[in-house]
């Protein structure tokens, strides 16, 4: 995989207007691949995850991570070109899973980005990559600078409570990684008013504690298992003779 954006337009036309902007769009040199798919079948069509460097420097806030699907017709040497914004790359990579790439081809971002520094930010990252159209995002802030963040407001559309989500990554230049959590909510005003206080814990979704619950529960029953095996364990050493001894038949008992 190479850092620079390559679509594999030499010899096609663009197909229609909109891929003509596509083409003059994104042939600047502001593009920096993060993950990339190229049919290798027919050459028909190419998957781009990029980030957009020269989103830094206007609106700020706006998404910086660029989706981009090129399709191509050989037989008429033409192509078209779809794109899309997104405020994380697992968004960007759920975007082009759903117009056709293989997701296990596009899910890796190269060793030369910031890598996910722990389990359950990768757990959090698959979640929304493989999550189709459940996520409406509804807003969205990108700040590259101090602090490097960035967080996601998105309504669950199957979430039975606190449906809006906000999904907070965090980059850590030192360590050369980042955090994604998730938090849960009633409403859109509530998650908003996190964002800007900050003075509490980003609240567990439900479902997870949920399943925070369980595996407490669990492992609350795995101690109590081990007591009272231990506890069984004593007591039958204490009844048991000792090697090398023959244990007398209670004379109170018939043999």
């Amino acid at each position: 995989m190479s850092n620079e954006v390559d679509f594999r337009l030499d010899g096609l036309v663009p197909a229609d207007a909109v891929s003509e902007y596509a083409e003059r769009q994104f042939w600047d040199g502001d593009l920096t691949v993060l993950a990339e798919h190229h049919t290798t079948h027919d050459g028909s069509h190419s998957f781009v995850v990029a980030h957009d460097g020269s989103v830094t420097w206007g609106v700020p806030g706006e998404p910086q991570i660029c989706a981009i699907k090129v399709a191509r017709d050989l037989d008429q040497n033409t192509f078209t070109c779809e794109s899309a914004y997104h405020s994380t790359v697992s968004l960007a990579q759920n975007w082009l899973s759903e117009r056709g790439c293989p997701p296990e081809q596009i899910s890796q971002v190269g060793d030369d980005f910031m890598q996910p520094a722990d389990a359950l930010t990768a757990q959090v990252e698959e979640k929304l990559r493989t999550s189709a159209d459940r996520y409406k995002v509804l807003d969205s802030y990108t700040s590259d600078f101090d602090p490097c963040e960035t967080w996601t407001l998105a309504r669950d559309s199957i979430a039975a409570e606190a449906p809006i989500r906000v999904f907070l990554e965090e980059g850590n230049f030192d360590a050369h990684a980042y955090t994604m959590r998730e938090g849960a909510f009633a409403d859109v005003g509530a998650a908003l008013h996190w964002l800007d206080e900050r003075n509490s814990p980003l609240p567990l979704p439900p479902e997870h504690r949920d399943e925070a619950a369980a595996l407490r529960t669990r492992a609350a029953l795995t101690r109590s298992a081990g007591t009272a095996a231990l506890s069984k364990a004593g007591l039958d050493a204490h009844h048991m003779p000792l090697a090398g001894t023959t244990q007398r038949p209670n004379p109170g008992r018939s043999m």
